[in-house]
């Protein structure tokens, strides 16, 4: 019986479509052909690598990469006039550094994860408190007060804006252990003198100056609860761009009712210096009254007096350097960071188009957020590479690089292959001739090697071109010379010998090989 429902079952196999050969087929799914299409469309388009870089970030090709390079010069020119030193930390830096206050916006902003080590890490979104760790590291080794600048890429989730990308560059300058106004004028000095490098004047630019302990002290006298103080600095921050209605349940959220707000709103419009003396005199009668002797006072209003004077002082030192033309008071300017406790800045250009073009202040307290039993006096600022190029762009202020092509150098150097015709014997045809090439490029790398060994920036050609080919190249580069390395010259008489050509005056020389380290150092010697 077995035997018989096994030869039956084989004759069914054989008559299937799906037994051949001996073997068993799968079954074959019919697909309607434009399904069969659109699926092949659909892999390809999933195979497709996407082209742009992600939402946010950018790409520097050349063009791009010298605008980049020139203006990182300005901030490196600026920083090192003023005597800072330049210093640099991991892109990668711990999460936790980054987490102070609920509500601030660079806490939502990170680009946080988790490593492979299960530890939870962030790209830095600012430099500010990476400073601040390193500072601590060595705070007992660092010869302080110390002045230090950086130009790091920072990342934050944010949404783009103008003068806003998720990513950029930025330029910082901080000092650490100076107690007075000095530190702040030293860097609002520093960042004038860029705009004056890249020709902007106070007409174009202005920097708005006040200070965060005063407004604290102003604030808290008309019953906004203290400490909630640096949540509400949060929201004033965001009144230039946010109309206030939109805000007041916010403020409302954080003990600030309408009344508040309404005599907030005339406090944050006072604009010089001595509407704010006579605004904080009469929250505190005996504010700056010098009749009373000290001892009268208390320590908030000694405080108050000391944080006045050095506002007073820093516009007074404006007036010296020359500068206060470019400074205004502005109560309602206290930046958005929380570590910010005494003056802050802020730049912005008086047409009204970019707000906040750069900005910074005093963070005397960042240590001891951190841990550390005594704090170390701090100030700095950032400035933005993304903000400062379209300011430049609006202001038909940027360096025209399209007419220069690539970078410049002192000289190209290029190879002639010659073609040469030569008469070769052949039994069966006397006239028969074959074409042999020269190839000078071992000759033009060994001549383009010794100029570089001179300290010229050399660009050699790469592979045979055409001499026209060639000095269009050399033209676009910039080039002043263009040394050519040709069989005649070469394997002449004389020796190894080059011809250099001057393209600014249409002429040329020859010169032997020998002679080129003293031909080199005399183009130094012009430059």
């Amino acid at each position: 019986l077995c035997r018989f429902l096994t030869m039956a079952l084989l004759v069914l196999l054989r008559k299937s479509s799906s037994f051949q050969n001996g073997r068993i087929l799968k079954p074959q799914r019919i697909i309607p052909l434009a399904q069969s299409s659109l699926s092949t469309t659909n892999k390809n388009q999933k195979n497709k690598i996407d082209l742009n870089p992600p939402r946010g970030t950018r790409d520097f090709f050349p063009a791009e990469m010298r605008l980049r390079t020139w203006l990182f010069q300005q901030w490196h020119e600026v920083s090192k006039s003023y005597g800072f030193e330049e210093y640099d930390s991991p892109i990668l830096e711990s999460e936790a550094l980054f987490i102070r206050k609920a509500g601030e916006e660079v806490t939502q902003q990170l680009y946080n994860f988790e490593d492979k080590g299960n530890r939870r890490v962030a790209l830095r979104p600012e430099m500010t408190p990476s400073l601040a760790r390193m500072v601590m590291s060595r705070k007992t080794s660092l010869a302080f007060p110390i002045k230090w600048y950086s130009i790091p890429q920072c990342f934050r989730y944010e949404r783009m804006s103008l003068g806003r990308k998720r990513e950029h560059y930025q330029w910082n300058m901080d000092i650490w252990g100076i107690e007075g106004s000095e530190a702040e004028i030293e860097l609002l000095c520093a960042i004038i003198s860029f705009f004056k490098k890249v020709g902007f004047n106070s007409k174009d630019i202005a920097i708005k100056v006040n200070s965060r302990s005063l407004l604290a002290s102003l604030l808290s006298s008309i019953g906004v609860p203290t400490d909630q103080f640096s949540a509400i600095c949060i929201l004033v921050d965001k009144l230039e761009k946010v109309p206030l209605e939109s805000l007041k349940s916010e403020f409302h959220n954080l003990g600030v009712n309408d009344d508040m707000l309404s005599t907030m709103v005339d406090v944050l419009k006072i604009g010089n210096l001595q509407t704010l003396k006579i605004q904080l005199q009469k929250t505190n009668p005996l504010f700056l009254n010098f009749e009373d002797k000290s001892e009268n006072k208390s320590d908030k209003v000694q405080q108050l007096e000391e944080e006045f004077k050095q506002l007073e002082t820093l516009f007074a030192y404006a007036t010296k350097a020359g500068i206060a033309d470019w400074l205004i008071l502005d109560t309602s300017m206290v930046r958005g960071l929380s570590y910010y406790t005494g003056i802050v800045f802020e730049a912005f250009d008086r047409k009204g188009k970019f707000r906040s073009i750069c900005g910074g202040g005093r963070y005397d307290n960042l240590l001891s957020t951190m841990g550390s039993d005594t704090p170390v006096r701090a100030c700095g600022f950032g400035f933005g590479d993304v903000v400062v190029m379209e300011l430049l762009a609006s202001y038909n202020k940027l360096p025209n690089f399209e007419d220069a092509g690539s970078q410049e150098c002192d000289i190209v150097v290029s190879a002639l292959d010659v073609m040469r015709q030569t008469r070769r014997v052949d039994s069966e045809n006397d006239n028969a001739k074959e074409v042999d090439s020269e190839n000078m490029h071992g000759e033009a790398i060994q001549v383009a090697e010794m100029l570089r060994e001179q300290g010229l920036s050399v660009d050699l050609v790469l592979g045979p071109k055409k001499m026209k080919w060639i000095l269009k190249h050399a033209l676009k580069k910039k080039s002043p010379f263009l040394a050519l390395i040709g069989p005649d010259e070469w394997n002449s008489s004389q020796g190894h010998s080059i011809v250099i050509k001057d393209l600014k005056i249409e002429s040329q020389i020859v010169v032997p090989i020998k002679s080129i380290p003293q031909w080199a150092e005399s183009q130094s010697h012009e430059k």
